[in-house]
């Protein structure tokens, strides 16, 4: 247990230090974990390994990286269209580029939510939002994450259907929660549009290697349904938080058909909004 040494802090005021951290937007949850596990926090101090441990933000005086760990920051969430041949950190010790050389002009310290490879490109989620990032990447969210796949070839429907059903890869078993061949132009190749719930390292080119066909090309076009749309490559919009909250809507036809289906039958409940 760590205390201010020079007033105790009621067991009342305190929270966990990863979430405080995160609620500064300096990381998510997980990043906040690793950042006390490298011994990079200090409280009153003393450096703190220990995770799960509680502070009190108001009596604990607390040091991220050897800077005070300031206020509750003003939540920021950004939608990224990652092109190819970027890599999804904000620094690499080799100097390959990274999502950091789009992000200098916003005012705010961001993080991506989950990655895209290298060779991939697409939507990709930034915050300072350490809550919002544990929800949405936490998996019994059961976030969808839809994409577009050119392969070099032309599978056949019963492959397809594998992809369904469930492949073995590294990890384990992989399933897509749905699978559409595509028409784009009069290509030799196919292009298919998955929707996926996990998020493993390169986990859709090891489910297409699995029925027979290299990935020539990989974009997430979704996250739930908050779609890429129009955004160009390399750039970013900020968005609101109706906005935000749209990747936790599930991109499944099926499911979009049930939801109209019920909504059609509530009365409305909508509220004329109060200022405060």
């Amino acid at each position: 247990m760590v205390q201010n040494q020079s007033s105790p802090s009621k067991s009342s005021n305190k929270i966990r230090l990863n979430k405080l951290i995160a609620d500064a937007g300096l990381s998510s949850r997980r990043g906040a974990d690793k950042l006390i596990e490298q011994g990079l926090v200090t409280v009153n101090g003393k450096r703190v390994y220990e995770l799960g441990v509680k502070v009190d933000p108001q009596n604990d005086k607390i040091m991220v990286e050897g800077k005070p760990l300031r206020a509750k920051a003003h939540h920021v969430y950004v939608m990224f269209h990652k092109p190819r041949g970027i890599l999804t950190t904000m620094e690499d010790p080799l100097g390959r580029p990274t999502i950091a050389g789009f992000l200098e002009e916003i005012p705010y310290r961001v993080f991506p939510i989950g990655r895209l490879d290298w060779d991939s490109e697409g939507l990709l989620l930034l915050t300072n939002d350490g809550d919002y990032a544990q929800r949405v990447a936490h998996p019994t969210a059961d976030v969808t994450k839809t994409y577009l796949v050119k392969v070099n070839g032309k599978p056949t429907d019963e492959k397809l259907k594998k992809l369904v059903a469930g492949v073995t890869i590294v990890g384990g078993k992989a399933k897509a929660k749905s699978v559409e061949r595509i028409k784009k132009g009069r290509e030799q190749y196919d292009w298919i549009k998955i929707v996926i719930t996990e998020g493993r390292n390169r986990q859709i080119r090891q489910m297409f290697e699995k029925i027979g066909f290299d990935v020539l090309k990989l974009q997430r076009v979704a996250i739930g349904r908050l779609r890429i749309g129009n955004l160009e490559r390399g750039q970013l919009v900020f968005l609101n938080d109706v906005a935000a909250e749209r990747v936790f809507l599930p991109d499944i036809a099926e499911d979009v058909k049930e939801m109209k289906s019920y909504r059609g039958r509530q009365k409305s409940t909508k509220r004329t909004p109060t200022k405060e």
